[in-house]
C-alpha cells in the first residue's frame, strides 16, 4: 500500500505549494490518488496555518478530501503539538463530529495509550507511530491493545541515509512480533532510501510533501502527485 502524506506540520513558508486549506487538500488528494496513492494522511490546519485537532477543522478537511476521492481511506494526525496539552488533545478528539478512517498516534508522546483507547472507542483506526531512536516500540508492544491497531508506522527519523537505513533495520527487528501491517517511511534526505528499502521488503510505505520536498533526483517536487509517481516507479522496480 502506498499512502500520500499531503502536508504534515510544515508551513507555506517552507513550501509555497503546500496544501493547507480544505479545498487545497481536496485537490492535492485527487491528484495524488490519480497518480497511484491508495490512502491519505493529512494534518488539518487552523486559520493561522498551524496544525489543529479542533473539530471544525478536522471535519472540513476530512469532508472535502472524502468528496474528492470517494472510497479512499482518509487519516489525520493527533500529534501532541496540535493541542494545548494531554487532556486537551483527548477532549478535542472526543469532540470530533466527522470521523476520519484512521488517525496516527505517536507512541513516544505522553498520553498515547489514553488517546488510542478513545480512538478505538470511537471506531477510528489507529496508525501506531513508532519513531526510531525512542522507547516507542517497547511502549507500544507492552500495550494490551497493540493487536487492535490498523497498522504500525515505522517512522525513521535519522537524517543521513545510511544512518536511517541502519535505524530502519533495527526498528524492524524490534517490531518483528507485530501482527498488523507495517508502513515504513523516512524524512527529507533519507525519505527516498527508506522508501526503497520498504519497497524491497514488500512493506507498506508513504511519500508526500510532509516527508520530502524533493524528487529522487534532487529537484524540487511541484506537488504530491509527482512524489507519488516517483514512488510508484521505485515500487514497480522492486516488484520485478
Amino acid at each position: 500500500m502506498l499512502q500520500v502524506c499531503l502536508n504534515g506540520a510544515r508551513s507555506s513558508a517552507e513550501c509555497s505549494h503546500l496544501p493547507v486549506t480544505a479545498e487545497q487538500l481536496a485537490v492535492a488528494a485527487r491528484e495524488a490518488v490519480a497518480a497511484g496513492a491508495e490512502d491519505i494522511h493529512l494534518h488539518p490546519k487552523g486559520p493561522d496555518g498551524q496544525d489543529t485537532l479542533e473539530a471544525a477543522a478536522v471535519a472540513a478537511a476530512v469532508t472535502a478530501v472524502r468528496s474528492a476521492v470517494p472510497g479512499i481511506p482518509v487519516g489525520v494526525t493527533t500529534g501532541a503539538w496540535a493541542a494545548a496539552g494531554r487532556q486537551d488533545r483527548v477532549a478535542q478528539v472526543r469532540a470530533w463530529n466527522v470521523l476520519p478512517d484512521h488517525a496516527s498516534v505517536n507512541w513516544h508522546e505522553d498520553g498515547a495509550t489514553e488517546l488510542a483507547t478513545v480512538l478505538l472507542d470511537r471506531g477510528i483506526g489507529i496508525e501506531a507511530g513508532i519513531y526510531s531512536g525512542t522507547p516507542a516500540a517497547r511502549r507500544f508492544l507492552d500495550w494490551p491493545g497493540s493487536r487492535h491497531v490498523l497498522r504500525v508506522l515505522a517512522e525513521i527519523t535519522e537524517p543521513a541515509a545510511q544512518d536511517a537505513l541502519d535505524a530502519a533495520a533495527d526498528l524492524l527487528e524490534e517490531l518483528r512480533s507485530v501482527s498488523v501491517p507495517i508502513l515504513m517511511h523516512g524524512e527529507d534526505t533519507a525519505a527516498w532510501p527508506v522508501l526503497e528499502l520498504a519497497a524491497s521488503r514488500r512493506l507498506d510505505t508513504r511519500i508526500g510533501l510532509e516527508d520530502v520536498l524533493h524528487l529522487p533526483d534532487g529537484t524540487p517536487s511541484p506537488d504530491n502527485a509527482a512524489l507519488i509517481r516517483a514512488a510508484r516507479g521505485i515500487i514497480r522496480r522492486n516488484q520485478r
